[in-house]
């Protein structure tokens, strides 16, 4: 069952609005730097899978292009990610809400528990990324000679990275769960 399930529309928005927030502030600096976080986008939808009501993939969907948007036409951030593969981020964030879900109805407060949580975010996040920078080699336009060789090798050079800052922020994520749970009065502020 979702931990969110019974939640009130309160605290829905509240890890809703939270979520889009921390999007909001990393998103511009996908692997971020010295004064940067990286980005948390893919965390977050895995995170609002876990906690959100469907409606809320449609608010983060539409949060990520709108920060994209914003950040390529107005910010000057580099729109070299923006190709026609762009339109494949919907399934990759498709795969980390519905690891999120499918999470929520196995979680546990366990050992169990917790090697779930992992062994879901591994596999969601690399089912995004497969999609995501699948899509982006063979359907962007940005590699003028395509080849498996070289599509396995940019896999190994950025997957560290995706997986390195998503796993990082569902850790974050699941102490703080942890100490939601045990701590309910916390929980109940929000």
């Amino acid at each position: 069952m979702n931990p969110c399930s019974t939640c009130s529309p309160r605290t829905q928005s509240f890890i809703g609005l939270g979520l889009i927030a921390v999007m909001l502030a990393t998103r511009l600096h996908h692997f971020g730097d010295t004064l940067h976080l990286p980005d948390a986008s893919w965390a977050i939808f895995f995170i609002a899978g876990f906690y959100l009501s469907p409606g809320w993939f449609l608010a983060l969907l539409a949060g990520a292009v709108g920060i994209d948007v914003a950040s390529v036409g107005w910010m000057g951030v580099s729109g070299y990610c923006l190709t026609p593969a762009y339109s494949a981020m919907l399934p990759a964030y498709a795969a980390l809400w519905f690891g999120g879900r499918w999470l929520a109805r196995r979680a546990g407060n366990d050992l169990a528990g917790l090697a779930r949580l992992a062994g879901a975010g591994a596999v969601s996040t690399l089912t995004a990324f497969a999609i995501s920078n699948g899509a982006f080699y063979w359907f962007g336009g940005r590699v003028a000679e395509t080849s498996l060789a070289q599509f396995a090798q940019t896999f190994i050079d950025y997957a560290p990275a995706f997986f390195g800052s998503t796993l990082m922020y569902l850790a974050v994520a699941a102490a703080a769960h942890a100490l939601a749970l045990r701590h309910p009065q916390l929980a109940r502020h929000a």
